[in-house]
């Protein structure tokens, strides 16, 4: 069995440190040039299409959910404890100058994203429940020409949307510092996900547009009022960023050194698993929208990539950077929660709870997603098989260590990552950038 995981390790590190990241800079860069710097030009005109559906009354459609339910039922699945304990090992092992590599990342990333969701709604298709099935699930296809593309990103997503890592993680943060039965925390958890998930993706975004802004509100509050306190060591902080991005350095104790190559492999990886960059989940949660301006609801991605990496990644790092945890603590769980501790008590209390805000949304949205893609391979008996698999493996990889659990939902990420930009690049002339005003509604 440690033999397996090894190999699966090097496999794993292989693609995202060689192939992943390299494709998402290629094609990133692609829709970049081809828009004219879309995401950048028109951020302001996201903006307001998001205010136009926040302000604008909904009104019941004949098929799909509310253009805003499907936003933040993905943003659920994109904020997650990735953006607090993930990211730290970018800069832990990349050392400081992979958060400029995670910026550059994101950039590439909001198109990407962008792609991702358009192409899954212009080739979506209605089902019986008034809704829509889309993902690259339908897309790949005529990408690729081949029909066993379809089932073979469909199995893939039925593992990715079993979230056992952050399951892991909530549970054992959960029993460890609140002093609760592990099994007792495990049954709830799952009773609590799985009773949610079966609402659909409108009942999970429902519960996500509860959850996300009391998350947010809560670590911005926390998170700039420390940078206020180190307001003067900023400047030195972003410098040591833009230096450290395209010059070897020392990496923190217990690593030999960290070489530019590293560093931007680093800051790119972290960043596209934090976003969940070319993964495909984005595209099935969002082709459920009821609008029909493609155009719009793509757009929305721009936003969910800026809070995940612009805003609350930014934020995690510069907590460990100004408070020096980043080289002080070992463990990358516990940086951020370290360095609030130091102006926040009873944190060791707090955290627990607030690493379960952030891994029930992902939860709920990989899980419904998962439930879509079973349904996908067989209408009857997928989605019983799918919720067994979820059943079994979750408690199981519940009383593992997290970084097995963490090591398959990577790899799956990965390969999920490759099939779907290598798809999404030989339909790139097919994706269409802009806000048109034209689209029939």
């Amino acid at each position: 069995m440690t033999v397996l995981f090894q190999f699966l390790e090097s496999l794993n590190n292989f693609l995202w440190g060689y192939l992943a990241f390299v494709l998402i800079m290629v094609l990133g860069g692609y829709f970049s040039f081809r828009s004219r710097f879309f995401q950048i030009r028109r951020f302001g005109a996201v903006w307001k299409t998001f205010f136009r559906f926040l302000l604008k009354k909904e009104k019941k459609s004949q098929y799909g959910i509310h253009p805003l339910k499907a936003f933040f039922a993905a943003i659920g699945g994109c904020i997650g404890i990735g953006n607090v304990v993930g990211i730290c090992t970018a800069i832990q092992i990349g050392v400081p100058g992979a958060l400029f590599w995670t910026w550059v990342g994101g950039l590439a990333g909001m198109l990407i994203q962008y792609a991702e969701v358009y192409l899954g709604m212009r080739y979506r298709i209605k089902n019986k429940e008034k809704s829509y099935d889309g993902g690259p699930m339908y897309f790949l296809p005529i990408a690729y020409k081949m029909r066993w593309i379809a089932p073979v990103i469909a199995v893939l997503l039925c593992i990715y949307g079993v979230e056992i890592f952050m399951f892991n993680v909530i549970a054992d943060s959960m029993s460890v510092n609140w002093d609760l039965p592990t099994e007792w925390v495990v049954l709830f958890l799952l009773i609590a996900t799985v009773g949610v998930a079966l609402g659909g993706i409108n009942r999970v975004g429902e519960v996500c547009s509860a959850i996300i802004p009391l998350f947010i509100v809560l670590y911005l509050g926390m998170g700039i009022y420390v940078i206020v306190l180190h307001f003067a060591d900023i400047p030195y902080i972003i410098w040591s960023v833009l230096q450290g991005a395209f010059t070897a350095q020392a990496a923190q104790g217990g690593f030999a050194g960290s070489t530019i190559m590293l560093t931007i492999s680093m800051g790119l990886s972290r960043g596209a698993y934090s976003g969940d960059i070319g993964i495909g989940y984005n595209a099935v949660i969002h082709a459920e929208s009821s609008t029909k301006r493609f155009e719009r609801q793509a757009s929305l991605t721009i936003i969910g990539i800026f809070i995940d990496t612009f805003v609350i990644c930014t934020l995690s790092l510069f907590i460990v950077l100004a408070t020096g945890y980043w080289n002080m603590e070992a463990d990358p769980s516990l940086m951020v929660q370290r360095g609030l501790s130091l102006y926040f008590p009873y944190m060791h209390l707090f955290m627990p709870f607030f690493l379960f805000l952030l891994g029930y949304t992902t939860l709920l949205a990989y899980f419904v997603v998962g439930v879509k893609c079973a349904k996908f391979l067989n209408p009857k008996w997928g989605p019983i098989l799918y919720y067994t698999y979820a059943i079994i493996s979750l408690p199981l990889f519940a009383f593992v260590e997290s970084a097995q659990a963490f090591l398959i939902m990577s790899l799956s990420g990965a390969l999920l990552l490759l099939f779907n930009l290598f798809g999404m690049f030989l339909l790139r002339k097919e994706v269409k950038f802009g806000l048109d005003e034209s689209i029939p509604k």
